[in-house]
């Protein structure tokens, strides 16, 4: 839909460059053609009541076994009032028959889902599907007339700055519009798969699950948070990115659930020290700093690698790669490029499915036992001391574990400024296996010979790894 064009500002902050910017009049045409995709949603369930309200049923009564089976089964005392709790969201319609998205976080844990169309018809909608991760559920109703609805744009061609409109149902006040800018993008809050649109639209308590429109009507973003110490609107709103919502609207729609792809490797970004430590002359890509068992196993993917091509796309960093491993097909071959030692080494790998991976996973670790050496070292500002088996349940570490222990770190070292914590384990030392001191000890001296500045450790914190460089200077 083309909306008219209002002034145009010409700016030229660089000679022989012009830009213009159209400022919309208004965005009516615009409300009243795609507001009445946009719904109302209401959930109820029963839940514990805080105190007052309980129901009494004589002793005796053919209805006491009733409740007391109920409340039972459901874990809840049988002393335990219980109430009707409600909560109000957004939504919009994304088919004539009747498939509509909002956020998962309206309709969690929900016996009863109402939708209010903007016409101020009321029907009873049913989960189809819902993914966590995003924040997505994907709900259907039906009607015996078409319903209106609206389509996904492509969130990535939005641009700091272009107009958005937001519409919902804030604080349960019924239909509303609020427009602005996108003030940033890319966003990540707290998920594996962020890629929030940031706006400064009004997005309030009851906008969640709501759509975001660009000036064509399409659907850029669900709003779906606020940044708020109020609780209120501040003027910083975040939507998912629509090429985020609609992949997983499609695979909700198909299956029921999300069949996301498992590479099965644990990663994290190359900064510039790390790249410096490892001779990468650019520091992009994403650092393997464990392979457990899987499909990155299985095809070769070893600590250390810097995976730079993933099914021939290429790797800006970690959250690039966690998100195209996600979009590939299950169960089939892609090509992995990785640097190994300064080496470009090119891998098959059969993807698993990430749903399967998470639900098989038992966390079990190896066992093998490892020499106690009572003595310490301090060298690169920690005091460091050979691991054993006897450490293991102190540190979150599974027996057989191999490595040093940092025992201590002076606070005024780059160790304790890169995040180094007593309790640390550090298991490689330029990506070799360090068990003993003179292990970390021949590293250190190898990366001055060879004239590195920095050595390259692999650190363990509670059983998380990451990589970290230090400066031998």
């Amino acid at each position: 839909m083309a909306l008219g064009l209002g002034l145009a500002i010409a700016l030229s902050p660089m000679a022989g460059v012009s830009m213009a910017q159209s400022v919309p009049p208004s965005f009516a045409d615009l409300v009243e053609k795609f507001s009445p995709a946009v719904v109302d949603i209401t959930t109820s369930s029963i839940v514990a009541a805080e105190s007052g309200g309980q129901m009494q049923v004589p002793p005796g009564s053919p209805f006491e076994k009733f409740f007391k089976d109920f409340n039972e089964q459901n874990g809840v005392s049988p002393d335990q009032p219980m109430e009707k709790s409600e909560a109000l969201g957004s939504g919009y319609i994304i088919s004539a028959d009747g498939y509509i998205v909002t956020n998962n976080h309206v309709i969690d844990g929900a016996d009863e889902i109402q939708v209010e169309t903007f016409g101020r018809k009321t029907l009873t909608a049913r989960l189809i599907g819902k993914d966590e991760k995003t924040d997505v559920a994907l709900l259907k109703v039906d009607s015996p007339d078409p319903l209106p609805f609206v389509t996904f744009g492509d969130s990535d061609k939005m641009r700091v700055g272009d107009w958005v409109v937001a519409m919902g149902n804030p604080l349960g006040q019924g239909f509303s519009v609020s427009a602005g800018i996108v003030s940033a993008r890319g966003r990540e809050l707290s998920g594996t798969y962020d890629d929030f649109l940031q706006t400064d639209a009004a997005i309030n308590k009851g906008n969640s699950g709501g759509p975001l429109f660009n000036v064509n009507g399409e659907v850029i973003g669900m709003n779906t948070a606020i940044l708020s110490p109020s609780g209120g609107s501040i003027g910083i709103g975040f939507a998912m990115a629509s090429n985020v919502v609609s992949k997983v609207v499609d695979q909700l729609k198909q299956y029921g659930e999300t069949r996301r792809g498992w590479l099965g490797v644990r990663i994290q970004d190359v900064s510039q020290d790390v790249a410096d430590a490892m001779g990468i002359t650019e520091a992009k890509g994403a650092l393997v700093t464990d392979v457990p068992d899987g499909p990155g196993k299985d095809a070769g993917i070893v600590s250390g690698d810097v995976i730079v091509t993933f099914n021939g796309m290429d790797v800006a960093d970690s959250k690039s790669l966690v998100r195209a491993v996600a979009d590939a097909p299950i169960g089939e071959i892609v090509k992995v490029v990785v640097l190994r030692q300064g080496k470009s080494v090119e891998l098959d790998v059969k993807l698993g499915r990430r749903e399967e991976a998470e639900a098989n996973s038992d966390g079990a670790g190896q066992k093998s036992g490892t020499p106690a050496e009572p003595q310490t070292s301090v060298l690169l500002g920690m005091t460091l001391q050979p691991y054993t088996d006897e450490m293991a349940a102190d540190l979150g570490l599974q027996p057989g574990e191999k490595g040093l222990v940092v025992m201590n770190v002076d606070v005024a070292s780059e160790a304790y400024t890169k995040g180094l914590r007593q309790g640390d384990l550090i298991t490689e030392a330029g990506q070799q296996k360090v068990q003993t001191l003179k292990d970390i000890q021949d590293r250190v001296a190898d990366a001055k010979d060879a004239g590195r500045k920095s050595l390259l450790l692999l650190v363990r914190t509670q059983g998380e790894p990451r990589f970290v460089a230090l400066s031998l200077e």
